[in-house]
């Protein structure tokens, strides 16, 4: 695999250590993306009193990766692969960081939140070694679904792309960490100007949009769909006094429509917590743009429903889910929203997740688009 990236470098001189290099890329990639899955597990599983056993389930997953680094490090890479050494090295370093921060989590007093601010740096970790699925055939695989990972007409389109395409993979528009209403937004590499679906993806309150794109890549690269993830204008969604966020969002959809072939017919409006309300307050509006609404793990109010155009709940493809498990927002919401959707002629698809706590259902997203293509 890194033969090839040497190979394809344009690198002409002296290469007399490949194998050294091969090794140390072997001691630390597969236990890297072994340990960003593990992290996505307890991402996926974090709920308050499982803190305890999801640490103990992670423990054995740190000392390969941190190994596995040292070996990498040590090796004597070459000029040419300084920014292939880099990201792979940055990566690792995040991932220990979410592995220490998630493992001490356990004895804060706010473990919850020290968990989520983990599970953050496993994000920033899987953004870092993103832009090597172009060189390494695993780390490709990593970021497909894993029914996707042995279609080999899938892993034919993403060996073919051309990397200086331009428009396609990962985007931020005015959307830096420490900005507020731009977006993220990724286009499948090897989208040639067919008409594909769309999902604006939400984050959740105090979140941002660069962040929150991750949860939706590997199924929108497996499904050749178009992802954008806003960030909210303040730091949370409009859910009180004026919105600011609605045309904000209204104008990142034409923007997406003017450079790529979106179907008009699949434009869905997503969110999770505070996003997943938000998806209520906008998508409910007899202006608003999306054609399907896909709250999760979101507040409502039977407010929403009686102040909401009743044409435009007729027939509105709705795909509600929600967690038995969930702390902040408990179930009893979304089952009051199910009934009063579809009381007002909402066509409701309800997801009840049994062991789903307060945090993204990643493993849904496939299920949606599955919905949103029906």
């Amino acid at each position: 695999m890194l033969s090839h990236t040497i190979q394809d470098s344009g690198y002409s001189g002296p290469m007399d250590n490949t194998d050294e290099l091969l090794d140390a890329t072997t001691a630390l990639i597969p236990p890297l993306l072994t340990g960003l899955e593990v992290m996505e597990h307890a991402a996926r599983h974090l709920h308050p009193p499982n803190l305890a056993q999801l640490a103990e389930e992670i423990l054995p997953y740190r000392e390969p990766v941190k190994q596995g680094l040292a070996q990498f490090s040590a090796a004597p890479w070459p000029e040419h692969l300084t920014g292939f050494v880099q990201q792979a090295t940055t990566s690792a370093e995040l991932l220990l960081r979410s592995f220490d921060e998630f493992l001490s989590a356990r004895n804060q007093s706010n473990a919850a939140m020290a968990a989520y601010r983990a599970v953050g740096f496993n994000t920033k970790a899987t953004e870092s070694i993103y832009p090597l699925s172009a060189m390494l055939p695993p780390v490709s695989r990593f970021f497909l679904l894993p029914e996707s990972r042995d279609d080999e007409k899938l892993l034919a389109r993403l060996a073919q792309v051309d990397p200086a395409q331009p428009n396609v993979g990962v985007m931020h528009i005015s959307n830096a960490a420490d900005e507020r209403g731009g977006f993220s937004l990724y286009v499948p590499e090897y989208y040639s100007g067919e008409t594909v679906p769309v999902v604006f993806a939400l984050h959740g309150g105090s979140g941002h949009g660069r962040s929150f794109l991750w949860s939706w890549i590997k199924a929108a690269r497996s499904r050749n769909v178009i992802v954008v993830s806003p960030t909210s204008k303040e730091g949370t969604w409009s859910l009180m006094g004026p919105d600011v966020d609605s045309e904000n969002l209204a104008a990142m959809l034409a923007y997406v429509q003017e450079h790529w072939s979106i179907d008009p017919t699949r434009v869905l409006l997503s969110g999770m917590s505070d996003g997943g309300t938000f998806s209520y307050v906008s998508g409910l509006q007899s202006t608003s743009p999306f054609t399907h609404l896909a709250p999760s793990s979101a507040s409502f109010h039977p407010m929403l429903v009686e102040v909401a155009d009743a044409q435009r709940l007729q027939g509105l493809p709705i795909y509600l889910m929600h967690g038995v498990l969930d702390w902040m927002f408990p179930v009893d919401i979304a089952r009051s929203a199910e009934q009063a959707l579809s009381g007002a002629g909402a066509v409701v698809e309800y997801r009840e997740i049994q062991d789903l706590s307060h945090t993204y259902p990643v493993a849904e997203n496939p299920r949606i688009l599955d919905w949103l293509m029906s």
